[in-house]
């Protein structure tokens, strides 16, 4: 009865897998304001021309620099666990997996590439990085690398997420990085959002604008923007993810995944699990890649694919991808990592060629999941997570019904400590599920129409 499956250090990925590289479909362009293509040279700015190299790379395979490893060594290779007790309550056939990407030091997925987003800025020479964060996570992590790299960070979170998780704060500060709840008046794009409404629970949308804005209007230059998901070069750090399961599900002496899950706000933990499985599946496996999201966000279930920017102020190129329009507001549930308007254009590009589908579910029924996660696996998770894990006992549940032997894989992408008082009004009672009404998405995606189509 193996439970974890690891590797040695020996034995991690020494390359991230760009799925660019592999589409059937090649994606469209970010376009600039006057609708063209944009250059590389018009995202400087806002990142370093090394990170814009990665971003725009058509080459499939992209070497982790020696001195990246080193720092990520710190907790990787992250462990493959056998849910065996999760299993055993559910009476399925199926074998479940997870990988425990809750064991980095900021207890998530994203410091696998908020590590190497500072290096390469550090080696570029800038002295600060500015970002937003919805649940806490990113900016936590990214607060977490600027301490081991030396960068000084500025974090713009969500109002409603900080409010409801004030600890996150103080993880931040203990790494040296400073935050302060968005909107604020810090910024104009914040103010002009406060103007029309002081009393606005904020969104991604509206934070990234206010990041963008202080790192392009440094008068010295030495200030960049730290994207924590949705862009090519962070689903392209993610990946050492999934590289990772598929050694681990080899040594466990797994020669065939069946079910591949994430859970999915911008794009980034999903996809470091899944797109090297895509890649298997673009080769002829058969593997059904979900990726979930919470009903009250609907960005890959019921949202157009369209161009569409990627914050409030649009100060981002236009990006092909599937979204709500760029000014939703989203409805304050817990899972405020899963809360952002659009879905990376490669997970939508890989939404479009068939190669993935996505589901949406309530979040009463995660938290239901967590609980059960945390009375069987015994680890209490995030939020976000509890969406993939509510997805992988669906699965388990059909699996038993069909008297099936799936192996099941999806990705714990942080814990939950930080999230308490989600489970607490839970089992109060004082959480309800909430589905966007067809009436406010045709509202909030007819803007959506004043832009080309990809």
């Amino acid at each position: 009865m193996r439970t974890k499956i690891l590797l040695n250090e020996d034995e991690i990925p020494r390359q991230w897998y760009n799925l660019a590289a592999d589409l059937p479909t090649p994606m469209a362009p970010p376009l600039g304001p006057d609708g063209k293509p944009i250059s590389p040279e018009m995202l400087a700015p806002v990142f370093p021309m090394n990170l814009i190299e990665q971003e725009v790379s058509q080459e499939r395979w992209i070497d982790i620099p020696e001195e990246v490893l080193q720092l990520l060594y710190r907790w990787r290779p992250a462990p493959l666990v056998r849910a065996h007790a999760l299993e055993k309550a559910l009476g399925t056939p199926a074998r479940i997996y997870y990988k425990n990407e809750s064991v980095s030091p900021a207890g998530s997925h994203k410091p696998n590439t908020a590590i190497p987003q500072a290096w390469y800025n550090k080696e570029f020479g800038i002295k600060k990085l500015t970002t937003e964060t919805g649940a806490g996570q990113w900016g936590s992590a990214l607060s977490f690398a600027g301490a081991l790299i030396g960068l000084e960070i500025k974090v713009y979170m969500v109002r409603i997420s900080f409010d409801q998780k004030p600890f996150r704060k103080v993880m931040m500060e203990t790494w040296g990085g400073k935050c302060i709840p968005s909107p604020s008046n810090q910024t104009q794009a914040g103010r002009d959002v406060l103007a029309k409404d002081p009393d606005t629970p904020g969104s991604l949308g509206i934070a990234i604008s206010e990041a963008i804005e202080e790192a392009v209007t440094d008068p010295k230059g030495e200030t960049r923007y730290a994207l924590g998901s949705v862009l090519n070069h962070v689903m392209l750090h993610q990946t050492i993810i999934g590289l990772e399961a598929k050694k681990q599900l080899e040594k466990a002496g797994e020669k065939n995944v069946d079910v591949v899950i994430g859970c999915a706000g911008g794009g980034s933990n999903f996809a470091g699990l899944s797109f090297p499985f895509i890649h298997d599946k673009i080769n002829g496996a058969d593997i059904d890649i979900i990726a979930v999201e919470p009903a009250s966000c609907p960005t890959m279930t019921r949202a157009p694919f369209a161009y569409d920017h990627g914050d409030v102020a649009k100060m981002t190129p236009l990006l092909p991808m599937h979204s709500l329009g760029h000014t939703f507001v989203p409805a304050p549930i817990h899972a405020g990592g899963l809360r952002y308007h659009g879905i990376a254009p490669l997970v939508s590009a890989a939404i479009n060629d068939n190669l993935i589908r996505a589901e949406s579910l309530h979040q009463l029924e995660c938290y239901q999941a967590a609980v059960t996660f945390a009375r069987t696996e015994g680890i209490i998770i995030a939020p976000e997570t509890s969406h993939a894990v509510a997805s992988a006992i669906r699965e388990a549940n059909k699996a038993k019904d069909e008297g099936a032997e799936k192996v099941i894989v999806f990705n714990l992408s942080g814990h939950g400590l930080m999230d308490l008082l989600g489970y607490q009004k839970f089992f109060a009672g004082e959480l309800h599920d909430y589905a966007m009404p067809e009436e406010e998405l045709q509202k909030t995606v007819a803007q959506l129409a004043d832009y080309p189509k990809p």
